[in-house]
């Protein structure tokens, strides 16, 4: 019996009486009226967990939750997964193993890092990251709700998050310095502060998300355009790496950010800049190389009138997966195994630390292999200043934790979908052990050590 199958009538008198009666004594409503759904906390940064739990469930209940998010191009994104109640009538996500859904088994933020668009390869990607959040909205539904449409299906109860990618007190500053474009995050308070330089790979443009983040957790982070960007050009024709040497010495200027280092935080294109800088520029003491080659490739390197070329590669090694997907991880096999060591980034001349992030299943780029010949030449050079961390199950893509996994989308200046790898659940355990290493890494080798003096 359901609140909804009664219905008061116009006169008072006896059936107002035990209708009431009946509402006050019915254990079923009882046990809706008492139904709560929480979030803690409910605005946060988005690489902060949060603690999930419905109560006053019927004991044993099984109940479906549902995640909805809409992005600043109106996508909208969803996952869901089924849930037991225990005997008190609690499911509480930190304990609770997931039945069925979008995963299975005991994961606190699942309704995160599962998140799917409705328009198939969609990439999630913040744009503005100072001024909203992402919503995502939290429903929970009887466990029939499969079998209706669920866009007219009422939930039990539903809550909203805020999901933010700037911590209160962080600061952006537009960069437009001579030929840099970028945007530099600084942390509140004095400083002074480690700075990063933070670099995308061919997607273009201006991505700020990671290097906003990494200033809510105390860097001094320039997020740092390097084409399709302003007056930037696109496509990228030549890699100069003076630019990169300004952008530097930009970073190092500024009177909240400590010397006489910078980091560097890179995946893709990105990271092959990132090892060239490690190499050829003083200032850069710790790098970090998400998914990147040990060579350059498309386009060659300019620094100070020495032009470095290409890696050649070979087109009929292109494999396109059953759903039309573009794989490139083996295009630069043939020209790997013929190269002479000279064709590859002279990786053992930096002086700073290195820490290689590789997902195990890349598909755009064979990045465990071009990693683990960095660190064999590393190795031979008599050098211990690397550290690799390997993910078995990780695609291309690693970002922050909590981030739904992007298996494919397409770039701006491409006609066709890129496969980008990966499997959901271990992939989002990669983005959440190393987002701390990243962390680390920087803190250690950026933040000098103060001696006490006696």
């Amino acid at each position: 019996m359901r609140i909804r199958d009664f219905s008061f009538q116009e006169r008072e008198g006896e059936n107002e009486v035990l209708l009431k009666a009946l509402l006050k004594n019915h254990p079923r409503c009882h046990t809706i009226t008492m139904i709560q759904l929480t979030a803690t906390p409910a605005s946060a940064l988005v690489d902060e967990p949060v603690h999930i739990r419905a109560t006053g469930l019927t004991p044993f209940q099984i109940v479906l939750l549902q995640a909805s998010l809409e992005d600043e191009m109106g996508n909208m994104f969803h996952s869901q997964a089924y849930y037991r109640a225990n005997e008190v009538g609690e499911v509480d996500l930190e304990h609770a193993s997931s039945l069925g859904g979008d995963y299975v088994g005991v994961h606190p933020m699942g309704l995160f890092w599962s998140l799917k668009p409705e328009k198939i390869l969609t990439r999630l990607l913040k744009r503005d990251v100072m001024n909203s959040p992402f919503r995502v909205q939290l429903k929970l539904y009887n466990s029939n709700v499969i079998l209706i449409n669920k866009a007219t299906a009422a939930p039990i109860v539903s809550l909203t998050l805020e999901r933010w990618y700037v911590a209160p007190g962080v600061t952006r500053i537009q960069v437009r310095e001579g030929r840099l474009r970028g945007a530099l995050f600084l942390p509140p308070g004095e400083g002074r502060f480690p700075g990063v330089i933070d670099l995308f790979g061919s997607i273009g443009g201006l991505i700020e998300f990671r290097a906003s983040l990494l200033a809510s957790h105390g860097f001094a982070a320039l997020a740092l355009a390097y084409c399709d960007y302003e007056d930037l050009p696109c496509p990228l024709e030549k890699v100069d790496l003076e630019y990169f040497e300004e952008a530097a010495n930009f970073l190092l200027r500024h009177p909240k950010v400590f010397g006489p280092g910078i980091g560097v935080v890179s995946i893709c294109k990105g990271a092959e800049i990132g090892l060239s800088m490690a190499i050829h520029l003083k200032q850069v003491r710790a790098t970090v190389l998400i998914n990147g080659p040990n060579f350059i490739f498309d386009a060659p390197q300019v620094y100070r009138d020495q032009i470095y070329q290409p890696l050649p590669h070979s087109p009929q090694l292109l494999s396109i997966s059953a759903l039309g997907l573009f794989e490139f991880r083996h295009i630069f096999e043939e020209a790997r195994v013929e190269a002479n060591q000279t064709s590859f980034l002279p990786i053992e001349k930096a002086q700073g630390h290195f820490l290689f992030i590789v997902g195990e299943e890349d598909k755009n780029i064979n990045s465990k292999a071009h990693a683990e010949q960095a660190t064999e030449q590393l190795r031979r050079n008599g050098k211990n200043n690397w550290t690799l961390l390997s993910y078995p199950g990780a695609g291309h893509l690693i970002y922050p934790p909590y981030s739904p996994l992007c298996c494919a989308s397409k770039l701006s200046n491409f006609h066709f979908f890129i496969h980008w790898g990966g499997e959901v659940i271990p992939h989002a355990a990669a983005q959440e052990h190393s987002w701390k290493e990243i962390q680390k890494f920087l803190r250690k080798h950026l933040i000098p050590v103060v001696t006490s003096q006696l």
